[in-house]
């Protein structure tokens, strides 16, 4: 009896052990497809929040472009609002969303075409006052610019060297850059060239430079924006 009992027991607790085994390995497969579960459900929220973040960003670039010859875009407030709204979460695309300038916001910015047909009409202002400073300012100098202006036959475009001298740095020649540049689709540059002006030359061209500094940060912070959207949409997508 003694030996059947002893046996009985080892029985027993060979069965105990079985069973503890079989339910440690059912709870760690049931624990895998629970991760798997919320890991899916992750993967898919992050998808989801990247698809609308590009879809925002999307709606800022067509803003963007509602720009006519004549008129600014369309005020960015309302699509920027959409962006932030679609990356309370996101640090990074939050900083840029918040970047762009208040102006675009409130009124928009001008494009490229507008500014190009805006430079064209101020540029024979200013030839006129290309010799007027600070130290020349009398009318006799304003005669004598507004001659030189009309007897100088230079290039309406030229296209600007690689680095700039200081004889390149002449009004003229700088205006003519400049339009090489807004032809060729490179308003940086030709803002760039602008900003070398001086006197009254630079005076009459200064809004139109504060117009083209205004359209090149706004589009930059946007190209940011878009990139990023792309980049985190092609991450979300290729996620295990």
């Amino acid at each position: 009896m003694l030996e059947q009992e002893t046996r009985y027991r080892q029985l027993t607790q060979e069965q105990l052990d079985n069973f503890t085994l079989d339910m440690n390995a059912a709870y760690a497969r049931l624990k895998g497809v629970e991760e798997a579960i919320d890991s899916h459900m992750e993967a898919e929220e992050a998808a989801r929040k990247a698809h609308q973040l590009w879809l925002s960003v999307e709606a800022l670039n067509y803003t963007l472009k509602t720009a006519s010859t004549e008129s600014p875009s369309m005020p960015l407030e309302d699509a920027a609002d959409a962006v932030r709204a679609s990356c309370v979460d996101n640090d990074f695309a939050l900083a840029l969303a918040s970047a762009l300038p208040e102006e675009s916001l409130k009124r928009g910015v001008y494009s490229e075409a507008s500014l190009r047909a805006r430079f064209n009409s101020l540029r024979s202002l200013a030839r006129r006052v290309a010799l007027i400073d600070e130290s020349h300012n009398t009318l006799y100098q304003y005669f004598l610019s507004y001659l030189q202006a009309a007897l100088l036959f230079e290039n309406q475009q030229e296209a600007p060297p690689t680095q700039l001298r200081s004889e390149d740095l002449d009004s003229f020649k700088l205006l003519s850059y400049a339009s090489y540049c807004l032809e060729h689709g490179d308003l940086e540059l030709a803002a760039k060239l602008v900003n070398q002006l001086r006197g009254e030359a630079r005076r009459v061209i200064e809004d139109w430079l504060t117009e083209a500094r205004l359209t090149l940060e706004t589009r930059q912070v946007v190209s940011l924006l878009s990139a990023y959207a792309n980049a985190v949409g092609l991450g979300t997508t290729q996620a295990p």
